[in-house]
């Protein structure tokens, strides 16, 4: 409520509040801030500022008063261009310079006659409707009174700083309150206007700490009405839509408008407020339950986003160990390629060795014969030594000192289709063709036996897109029988009532949708009055 009791530009509480036309409510320090001097043709219609031009005295009709009071096209600050700001965004203007005395004759003769003078209006800072002020000024608006016993109420109920209400400028700490004018002074202004002497001698002044609420109302005085200062509201002026008194309307604006009492008015529009308070009471009980089932909803995102970090990161985990072990397979094909080249190389250099140490040999045993000069000792031999040396070269074949495999490894990793799904690997945001659901996962945590009663819970799987209709919970005789059907519907938790004692029930459960029956889930094992088993 304390919203509505601060004013729109201060943003403190309401001092002495007035009722501007379009039923919003200002201070009137804030008020007299926002008052602006605008040309009385910026008001008027076209048709008229003529009259106004030529100086003729005119009294134009009273619709054109009210056009100037509740355009909404007009800013209601004309010309005039302010430069200060309140607390809350509404443009202020700087204390206007006090007219000379000349100027000031000038105007109101020409004021008088209904001449091009500067006339005063008033935008409201809620709605920004223009509202032109009269010859009373401020005054020619009500003092909300019932706003500001309000405010005084719920000050001295909440122990807030109760506040002087005739300083114009940061309101001092009220130190009394006369009971007859009710009016809170600060000391600085007690003495300036409340003074002890005179009229004022037999007031009543107490502090504003010893006010109750409810002492407060019963001493607060009627409003008087703003046109008769003497006289009280009696009557309501339906065509007006507000209080008046009975002078207004014997001789005032009101006289032949239609009146119903006071009295009858105050009930009916009790009777109205009270009918509408009902349906913005309904409203604002669907508003709570609707900020506990958002606040609901604010702890569900948080436990479905761990949820679903916790399966995104063991998801990956699975892919980063599933991709671990194929590169131990490709490496293990890499170390048998490279250990078979190996081997072969190794067999052909031994070969090779082999033969050249043996050819060699021969090559130094042959030039040892050659240095002989015994023709008949050379001529035994040589016929045989000629075949060995000939047999010898024979083993030399082509391709025999040639590597038989190559140092390249004819092995090729076809890795592109990987990196391709990799990068496209991402959540799916498609609607999938509607199939049935996916196997329930039983929660054995939260499942369990009391007495001769089982209770079983279970959730579908993270990133489960298929809509879930329903469940079906089955379970056996408790003595190895067929399964039965023990629950259908739409929660995820059930507890069956009236088993046998000291009995093992096997139970479980699938989902359902329009599609058709899901697979059931594992088969969960629980013992009446012993506990959970799970398989």
């Amino acid at each position: 409520m304390e919203e509505e009791l601060k004013c729109p530009v201060c943003g403190s509480f309401f001092r002495e509040p007035l009722i501007l036309p379009c039923s919003h409510n200002i201070c009137l320090p804030c008020a007299r801030t926002i008052v602006v001097q605008t040309p009385e043709s910026e008001h008027l219609p076209h048709a008229a500022r003529p009259m106004l031009v030529m100086g003729a005295d005119y009294d134009y009709p009273d619709h054109l008063d009210k056009m100037s009071l509740h355009s909404e096209t007009d800013s209601g600050y004309g010309s005039y261009t302010p430069s200060l700001k309140s607390p809350n965004g509404v443009r202020v203007l700087p204390p206007a310079p006090a007219p000379s005395l000349g100027a000031s004759s000038g105007a109101s003769s020409r004021g008088l006659h209904g001449s091009i003078c500067s006339s005063s209006s008033i935008t409201c800072p809620q709605c920004h409707r223009s509202a032109s002020l009269d010859e009373r000024g401020l005054r020619g608006f009500q003092r909300n009174r019932l706003l500001e016993t309000i405010v005084q109420r719920y000050q001295q109920e909440r122990g807030a700083l109760v506040r002087c209400q005739l300083c114009d400028t940061n309101p001092s700490e009220a130190a009394v309150m006369c009971e007859q004018c009710d009016v809170l002074y600060c000391s600085s202004c007690q003495k300036k206007c409340h003074p002890t002497r005179g009229p004022f001698a037999k007031h009543r002044l107490i502090p504003p700490s010893q006010l109750a609420p409810s002492t407060t109302t019963s001493t607060r005085k009627f409003p008087t009405c703003a046109d008769h200062e003497l006289e009280n509201y009696s009557m309501y002026c339906l065509n007006c839509r507000t209080p008046v008194c009975y002078q207004c309307l014997q001789e005032g604006k009101h006289a032949k408008h239609e009146m119903k009492p006071l009295g009858i008015m105050w009930k009916q529009h009790k009777a109205q407020l009270s009918q509408a308070l009902s349906g913005v009471s309904d409203k604002a009980k669907e508003a709570k339950e609707f900020l506990v089932q958002l606040k609901n909803i604010l702890q569900q995102i948080q436990e479905n986003g761990l949820e679903y970090e916790a399966c995104l990161v063991a998801q990956c985990d699975a892919l980063v160990d599933a991709l671990n072990r194929q590169k131990a397979k490709l490496l293990t094909k890499v170390t048998k390629e490279r250990e078979h080249k190996f081997k072969v190389v190794w067999d052909q250099i031994n070969h090779c060795t082999l033969k050249l140490r043996q050819s060699t040999g021969l090559m130094e045993y042959c030039l040892e014969v050659i240095k002989e000069n015994d023709p008949s000792g050379f001529l035994q031999i040589s016929d045989a030594l000629i075949k060995r040396v000939q047999s010898s070269q024979e083993q030399w074949v082509k391709g025999a000192l040639e590597p038989k495999v190559s140092p390249e490894f004819d092995l090729t990793l076809d890795n592109d289709p990987l990196l391709q799904a990799i990068h496209q690997l991402d959540f799916i945001q498609m609607k999938f063709p509607l199939t049935v659901p996916p196997v329930p996962l039983l929660q054995l945590e939260k499942c369990c036996t009391r007495n001769n009663s089982v209770t079983l819970a279970w959730r579908m799987p993270p990133f489960a897109h298929n809509p879930v209709e329903g469940y079906i919970l089955e379970l056996d005789d408790g003595d190895g029988g067929p399964f039965r059907e023990v629950y259908v519907g739409k929660e995820t938790l059930c507890t069956i009532d009236g088993l046998h004692f000291n009995s093992t029930y096997n139970a479980r459960v699938k989902a359902f949708n329009s599609t058709g029956l899901g697979p059931y889930s594992k088969t969960v094992v629980l013992q009446t009055s012993d506990g959970v088993y799970r398989i």
